[in-house]
């Protein structure tokens, strides 16, 4: 490769780049629909090959993947709503172990000087939101009524995900070939072996992490429902969800759950059953799930993890955190061949 072409590339993925950081705010469906649509793949070639046409695999797969979406909500919200509304229904007896128990012990024991607050007011404040807002669904629906231009937004997005998908599915293995066709044929090779790593890698992070994300919350979700706390399925969703990060979702669901617990039960027997959840899921997230579901394809240390979520976001907001671990992984990739291509070099066996 000649200096100008290292140079034309250099600027292309320098232009590149700057357009991502430009175009950010809208680029979340699209990536979105790149990732339905890159996990939808498989599928719909597994299906062509029964003899269905590519348009009548893809509306079979995409039919499947918005039935579960549909099902999935529609069960998920009015669980949501009905813990919340337990939730919201016990915080006078929560308020009233605060200020005649927890604190008077803090201040005892840690020599503080917390005065007991009226939370009186607070709860009313909330329990007439509550049922002002009529619940999860309506309170949504409401707040974003009050802003024209979020509520275009959210519909806009809302609709280009589904068309956007179907076509990206449809056409998926075309654009895949048009693009290698447009690579420099000395070159093709090298970018097609490359992309079959990146395949790998994504294939290992995009669908196995989604599983183990998925396993957690449900193992976590359980297990709090188990021990009997009101928002088991807000805690331990919310919990797997966040576990892509490593510790993050462990550490803020044990936070959340040992509070709920603490409030609801006022004892520290139930402490320890949350700490038993918990301590149950991530063995299994370990020697389970993990190993099962990812393998050891990603490669990605837990600090890098934890750096490259906080660099996406902080350089590309949402998107950036939607796209760092992919795109760390992929990075993973490049520095492994380099690495190779650097101790089979003759600057590293100089003496």
């Amino acid at each position: 490769m000649t200096d100008s072409q290292k140079w034309l590339l250099f600027s292309i993925t320098g232009l590149a780049a700057w357009l991502t950081y430009l175009l950010a705010p809208i680029l979340t469906p699209f990536v979105v629909s790149m990732t339905l649509a890159y996990l939808g793949d498989p599928l719909t070639d597994r299906l062509e090959r029964y003899r269905l046409s590519r348009t009548l695999a893809v509306t079979v797969v995409f039919l499947a993947m918005t039935l579960i979406f549909v099902l999935i909500l529609l069960w998920l919200v009015p669980q949501l709503e009905r813990q919340i509304g337990h939730f919201i229904d016990s915080l006078p007896a929560y308020a009233q172990f605060l200020n005649e128990s927890a604190i008077p012990w803090l201040n005892r024991r840690f020599n503080f000087d917390v005065r007991p607050f009226d939370t009186q007011a607070l709860v009313e404040l909330i329990k007439s939101h509550w049922q002002s807002a009529g619940g999860v669904a309506q309170s949504l629906l409401r707040s974003l009524s009050h802003s024209g231009g979020m509520l275009l937004g959210w519909l806009m997005n809302l609709l280009l995900v589904p068309v956007v998908t179907f076509y990206l599915l449809r056409d998926w293995d075309s654009l895949m070939a048009k693009l290698y066709n447009l690579l420099p044929r000395r070159i093709a090779p090298n970018v097609a072996e490359l992309t079959g790593e990146f395949d790998t890698v994504l294939s290992a992070f995009l669908r196995g992490q989604f599983y183990v994300m998925l396993a957690l919350g449900t193992i976590y979700s359980v297990g709090l429902a188990l021990v009997g706390i009101d928002l088991a399925l807000l805690i331990g969703m919310t919990s797997g969800l966040l576990s892509f990060v490593p510790y993050l979702g462990t550490a803020i669901g044990i936070f959340s759950a040992s509070l709920a617990a603490l409030l609801q039960f006022q004892d520290t027997v139930h402490l320890l059953w949350v700490l038993a959840v918990f301590g149950v899921g991530q063995v299994l997230e370990g020697s389970v799930l993990t190993p099962l579901l990812v393998g050891d394809k990603i490669g990605l240390h837990p600090v890098a993890v934890i750096f490259a979520v906080l660099a996406g976001g902080q350089l590309f907001g949402f998107i950036g955190i939607l796209l760092a671990l992919p795109i760390a992984s992929m990075i993973m990739v490049v520095l492994r061949h380099a690495h190779d291509w650097y101790k089979d070099s003759d600057f590293y066996s100089l003496t």
